[in-house]
């Protein structure tokens, strides 16, 4: 009799939905932003304003993934690429103008796949993307605000994916111009021994990279404080000589005079001066600089 009731308590079926339920992975919501400080907005405010988004995105049962992100070694900008053309959805955040943000805004566009574009207000629509609806938060985060927009995200959220799952004939961008190949990623499958090495590979470069980085960094600290005597000594030699063919009796007389244009013409014909400066800009700022001194 115990072992009957034993058994029946125990429903394996139920255990077994309970596991299947477990295992089946939320489709994931890629966010693209700026995470650090810009147009007079700190890292902080932009790690608040992914909080926000995670909460919409969790509440509509998606997984929010920030496409830089990844639990694999790799090449970020491979992985970039990867995430905005592999998430279920992405929601990209234009608040800013971020170069970084536009440009991945452009591929996920590209891939023409369910895109959902937010900004903050203060920011002005772009042009070319302004035929596609913004959703719009304070730039204060205010809270009442705030609640309202993640209400809003949500739906927009779960109304874009329905739409892209159930019309065939969906299109974010691309489609609205004409008929277009939308552009897709070469898929292949590699053995796990294959994907490892491919992995160590990838971190390999990595680490040579940054030690590259650490050597030039440490060079270049060494070669800039020796260039910059070099300048010096250069720029002295040619000051010199155009103060004697102006009769003038020293530097200063060529600022007083408004003739720092001159000089610097008068020194750039000389072949010379390219071995020590790499635009005219960073020549005719030296040329200041040496001369207010």
């Amino acid at each position: 009799m115990n072992k009957e009731k034993e058994t029946k308590n125990s429903s394996p079926s139920k255990d077994l939905k309970i596991e299947n339920k477990e295992s089946i992975e939320s489709p994931k919501c890629g966010i693209v932003m700026p995470i650090s400080a810009i147009d007079n907005l700190t890292a902080e405010h932009w790690s608040e304003v992914l909080s926000i988004l995670k909460e919409s995105i969790n509440s509509s049962g998606f997984t929010p993934n920030l496409v830089s992100d990844s639990d694999e070694s790799g090449i970020i900008q491979k992985r970039i690429i990867h995430n905005l053309y592999s998430n279920e959805l992405v929601i990209c955040d234009v608040s800013a103008k971020n170069p970084n943000v536009m440009f991945e805004l452009g591929l996920r566009l590209a891939f023409d796949k369910p895109t959902i574009i937010i900004k903050d207000d203060k920011t002005d629509y772009t042009f070319d993307t302004s035929i596609i609806e913004h959703l719009s938060y304070p730039r204060d985060l205010r809270f009442s605000k705030i609640n309202i927009f993640k209400e809003s995200l949500k739906k927009k959220i779960n109304a874009t994916y329905e739409k892209s799952q159930k019309d065939s004939n969906y299109t974010t961008f691309l489609k609205h111009f004409g008929e277009y190949k939308i552009a897709q990623l070469a898929e292949k499958e590699v053995t796990s021994e294959k994907y490892i090495l491919n992995a160590l590979d990838d971190l390999k470069d990595e680490i040579s990279i940054i030690r590259i980085n650490q050597t030039q960094s440490k060079n270049n600290t060494l070669n800039f404080n020796n260039s910059q005597r070099q300048r010096q000594l250069f720029i002295e030699n040619y000051v010199e000589n155009y103060i004697k063919e102006n009769n003038y009796t020293n530097k200063i007389e060529i600022l007083l005079n408004g003739k720092e244009n001159d000089l610097i013409k008068y020194i750039e014909n000389h072949k010379e001066v390219k071995s020590f400066f790499r635009t005219r800009n960073e020549f005719s700022q030296f040329i200041i600089k040496y001369l207010e001194e």
